[in-house]
């Protein structure tokens, strides 16, 4: 989607942020992780402009700065503008209209593509083209606009009209056979669950915002070697690895996709064949980067997530990760330390995923997690 002939794509990147919202992300914050989703897919991202909204506008933002935003993009060279919230398909068609043609791409579709870079096995490239092309049917109307306006008069059948028709039903019919294929990954993997099952196997997922940690965390946790980079998603397809805990009890942890904020449902349902490994666990461990400025809001983004996955009552402990970043003066991390860097719950693990600091508290937490005595299957902690 980013890349071009003409090499790296220059992007203006447009925000709409609503007046009195209770909650959320602070405006600037919003539109900084839309920049870092942007560079993520090989953009270059060369300026902003946002605007304060009553309510939602047919053109995404008011006519005033819909004219800054187009004077801006011709002074700055910007071949795309890339909006922080999903537009519906009349508000970006309206919006390239605006722009003069410009193209036009939002938080959604950023995310896609992003998704469809990181994206190594079969699945995760199935589940990928499943939310794109989900994801472009209602958008087809814009692709052929200009052809609609050959048609002749009442009665008409115009050329723009039949393209729109053709290739919605091609989109629709390899929306159906990647639902197919998809269910066959199903199938697979529900045949190793209820393997486990049969070893009663215990399998505990790693869930939280991209970029929380959770893969340096499973490879502290098991020496798994998978990849872990400070970057957006760098982790889309799960992988699991076998985890043995302080009795001796062995259990599976699962590494699965990061979730973010504003990440529509549509996205969501298209992953399900790879949340089924977070819904079929036992346990959740939400891990947190305890020193992201946003981590609050990471954290009311992920409960979102799963409350929509209807996971939010499953037994859960949340590890605030990342701790070797902050400024301790003994080195020895404690809840106090933390009183002052988020809003989040005071009974949580500390750790460290990169230095090893709190694993065995954690791996005693697990074990907690997992034990079957009514008294000891808490919620979130």
């Amino acid at each position: 989607m980013v890349a071009t002939r003409r090499g790296v794509e220059r992007v203006l990147l447009a925000g709409a942020h609503l007046k009195g919202r209770a909650s959320g992300w602070p405006p600037g914050d919003s539109m900084a992780e839309l920049a870092q989703l942007a560079r993520s897919a090989g953009a270059e991202v060369v300026g902003s402009v946002s605007q304060r909204i009553d309510r939602p506008t047919h053109t995404y933002l008011g006519k005033g700065k819909l004219d800054e935003l187009r004077r801006r993009a011709s002074d700055v060279g910007a071949h795309t503008i890339v909006c922080d919230d999903e537009l519906t398909p009349t508000q970006q068609r309206n919006l390239e209209n605006a722009l003069d043609g410009l193209k036009v791409i939002d938080r959604t579709g950023l995310i896609l593509d992003v998704f469809g870079r990181r994206a190594q096995t079969r699945e995760g490239r199935l589940q990928v083209e499943l939310a794109q092309h989900e994801y472009l049917l209602p958008r087809l109307a814009g692709q052929w606009s200009h052809l609609e306006r050959l048609g002749g008069g009442i009665g008409t059948r115009g050329p723009g009209e039949t393209q729109i028709e053709t290739d919605r039903r091609l989109v629709r019919q390899r929306i159906q056979r990647l639902k197919k294929s998809l269910d066959g990954v199903r199938r697979h993997r529900g045949l190793y669950r209820d393997r486990r099952r049969v070893a009663q196997m215990p399998v505990v997922s790693l869930v939280g915002y991209t970029n929380a940690g959770k893969s340096t965390l499973l490879n502290r946790l098991t020496g798994a070697g998978v990849t872990a980079r400070e970057q957006l998603f760098s982790t889309l397809d799960p992988v699991t690895r076998k985890i043995t805990l302080p009795s001796g009890r062995e259990a599976l942890l699962t590494d699965t996709v990061g979730f973010i904020q504003k990440l529509p449902p549509t996205v969501v349902a298209a992953f399900r064949a790879t949340l089924e490994e977070v819904q079929e666990a036992d346990a959740l461990l939400h891990v947190v980067d305890i020193t992201h400025r946003n981590a609050p809001e990471q954290v009311d983004s992920v409960y979102h997530i799963l409350d929509q996955l209807g996971l939010a009552s499953k037994p859960q402990a949340m590890v605030l990760n990342k701790v070797d970043r902050l400024p301790v003066a003994d080195g020895e991390v404690t809840p106090d330390d933390l009183s002052g860097t988020a809003n989040l719950p005071s009974v949580s693990v500390i750790v460290s995923a990169l230095t090893g600091h709190g694993i065995e508290n954690l791996t005693a937490r697990i074990e907690e997690l997992l034990e079957p005595a009514p008294g000891a299957l808490g919620g979130a902690a």
